[in-house]
């Protein structure tokens, strides 16, 4: 099994204790975003644990504790932008976010910590030049720290469209998407790093930005030494190449307040949410109602030791596989 923390709130940031509670623990309750009265008590255990892939803004609160989880095979997914507290209220200055990167990166190694330069959208001051000049900036800042950055441009959903309507925000044309790729690509080859887009259906490949895969089977396979028998998650948009994992996070729980999110609703929705959080409980920012039932969802471990795994991903990341 393969643990998603989390695409639907920055876990890392705000609920850490929470989380390595859980582990302690060895399960933790989960509401299906989809129908809220369906709960699902997931194994944590070693022993089904293949690799745990974290999303996060700013894990500053979890490194004193990354000792916590030695033995655990794990990247992060890193996203550190350039925009201004008008898309991005809760968030630090980007130096110190910086700084926190490169600490993370010092600990766990840069093979483990993977950068993400994204939504791009163009609003005002935000153009193509703009964010040339920013991904740049932060590439010079993360040169040495990592080997990976990921590059998306603005998907607009329901909510979205809702938190950003009147701020003159768009998703570039196709046009401008694959002539600001091109050029990011090369910064970003400059500074020794690969670059891959996320889910996007336009192909960025002609731009040298080959299509990759958030939950990455490579990298975790690569982490661990052996093969995964995972099978792309057929629970995520068609144009993501994400393998099949479990997420444990909870929708409309992020405070950072972030314009351009697709995971929260509203800041009251947000704030109403965070109000029943408990750093012991079982589901993150809830607890059982009566006559609610929690069901057991089958879990095991995907791993394939006679699964041979491809060689050279800027070294072996099957050294770093514990801290």
């Amino acid at each position: 099994m393969i643990l998603s923390v989390s695409r639907r709130t920055d876990i890392p940031r705000y609920y850490g204790d929470w989380f390595l509670n859980r582990m302690k623990e060895e399960y933790v309750y989960v509401r299906n975003p989809m129908n809220p009265r369906q709960i699902s008590r997931i194994c944590l255990s070693r022993d089904v644990i293949d690799g745990i892939v974290f999303w996060t803004k700013f894990p500053e609160s979890l490194l004193p504790r990354l000792d916590e989880l030695e033995g655990f095979p794990y990247y992060v997914q890193f996203t550190l932008n350039g925009y201004g507290k008008e898309l991005e209220p809760g968030l630090a200055d980007r130096s110190r976010r910086i700084a926190v990167f490169q600490k993370l990166a010092g600990k766990i190694g840069k093979e483990r910590v993977v950068w993400r330069y994204d939504p791009i959208l163009f609003c005002g001051a935000y153009d193509a030049a703009y964010h040339v000049r920013t991904f740049g900036q932060i590439a010079a800042a993360l040169s040495g720290y990592t080997e990976q950055a990921v590059i998306s441009f603005l998907d607009f959903y329901a909510k979205t469209e809702r938190n950003l309507a009147g701020m003159g925000i768009r998703r570039p044309a196709d046009e401008e998407c694959i002539l600001l790729a091109e050029k990011l690509a090369g910064i970003a080859a400059r500074y020794g790093m690969k670059i891959e887009s996320c889910a996007e259906k336009l192909d960025l490949s002609q731009a040298g930005v080959p299509a990759g895969s958030c939950i990455d089977k490579r990298r975790l396979e690569r982490i661990l030494g052996c093969g995964l028998n995972a099978g792309k998650d057929r629970g995520q948009r068609e144009a993501c190449g994400c393998c099949e994992s479990i997420d444990i996070g909870t929708y409309h729980t992020c405070p950072a307040g972030c314009r351009y999110c697709y995971a929260n609703f509203s800041e009251e929705k947000v704030t109403r949410e965070r109000s029943r959080y408990s750093v012991s409980a079982p589901l993150l920012c809830g607890s059982l109602l009566p006559g609610e039932m929690v069901t057991e969802r089958k879990t095991c471990s995907l791993k394939n030791p006679q699964m041979s795994f491809l060689e050279g991903f800027n070294g072996c990341l099957a050294q770093t596989c514990t801290l």
